[in-house]
């Protein structure tokens, strides 16, 4: 089935790259609408039509493929897939609250995975002109270039990002964190996109990220982060139904040489 992979991977790309040109027209033109799903996560109408662009143009393509989508089918049951059965994980735009309000850190995410490995991951980030990928084994880029994560050496010099719950009740942990993060690192950033934050990681724009995310919101990042360099891991027990390979329970994914003292700071019982 290696012999399928350029073949996904091409596929990607043209999708991320069509998909992020709906999402620039649709924000220049003002032509979506603002919906809540679960009384409190802003979904708009460009996330949709970004979600059905996408899926329909898999189930055209490959009907043997499987789609985890954040805004089509965020419940399947992955337990039941096959370890031989390629499944696409799809975020149509990472940084909902960012495009609704006009800010550029932006992205479309699509990954994919056949059992318990990451096989492919593509991150386009439109407003921004740059699109990330990665294939197992190959190497990360950003549009065709090579990269490589931070030869940071100190965590006094370590630029982090997190990100904060919707929910305001799961709040305190992270502030936490984020507080230890900060009183023994140069600084935090709070970009509004996990898939990209993963990608800067890989660029060495960033030394290391930590959150708890969906499986959409990795899925792709974290290949593209581990084959620039970057070693992924977990500050957290996992309590989640999510295989691991797309498990983002406490996700910490760091520069080598400093994740150790970055799993100090957050691996802490609050």
């Amino acid at each position: 089935m290696s012999e399928n992979y350029e073949e996904w991977l091409d596929f990607a790309k043209a999708l991320a790259m069509k998909a992020g040109e709906m999402i620039v027209t649709a924000r220049e033109n003002s032509t979506f609408v603002r919906d809540y799903k679960m009384n409190h996560e802003l979904v708009t109408s460009t996330d949709i039509a970004v979600d059905q662009y996408i899926c329909s143009r898999i189930v055209e393509s490959y009907p043997s493929h499987c789609i985890l989508s954040e805004e089509s089918s965020p419940h399947m049951d992955l337990g039941s897939i096959g370890d031989d059965v390629p499944v696409w994980v799809i975020d149509p735009i990472d940084g909902t609250v960012n495009f609704a309000h006009g800010h550029h850190h932006v992205a479309v995410s699509i990954g994919l995975y056949i059992g318990d490995q990451r096989i492919l991951g593509v991150v386009n980030a439109p407003f921004l002109g740059e699109c990330f990928w990665a294939l197992k084994g190959s190497g990360a880029f950003c549009n065709g270039k090579p990269l490589a994560v931070s030869s940071a050496q100190e965590l006094r010099n370590a630029l982090v990002a997190t990100g904060f719950p919707y929910q305001k009740t799961a709040l305190t942990p992270i502030i936490e964190r984020v507080s230890r993060i900060l009183h023994h690192c140069q600084d935090v950033r709070r970009n509004g996109s996990a898939a990209l934050d993963l990608c800067w990681v890989a660029a060495g724009r960033l030394d290391a990220y930590f959150e708890s995310v969906k499986p959409w919101d990795m899925a792709a990042g974290t290949l593209i982060a581990e084959e620039a360099g970057a070693k992924v891991g977990y500050y957290l027990s996992s309590t989640s139904t999510w295989p691991d390979v797309v498990n983002g329970e406490g996700l910490l994914v760091s520069t080598p040489q400093l994740y150790a003292d970055f799993l100090a700071l957050v691996d802490v019982d609050l």
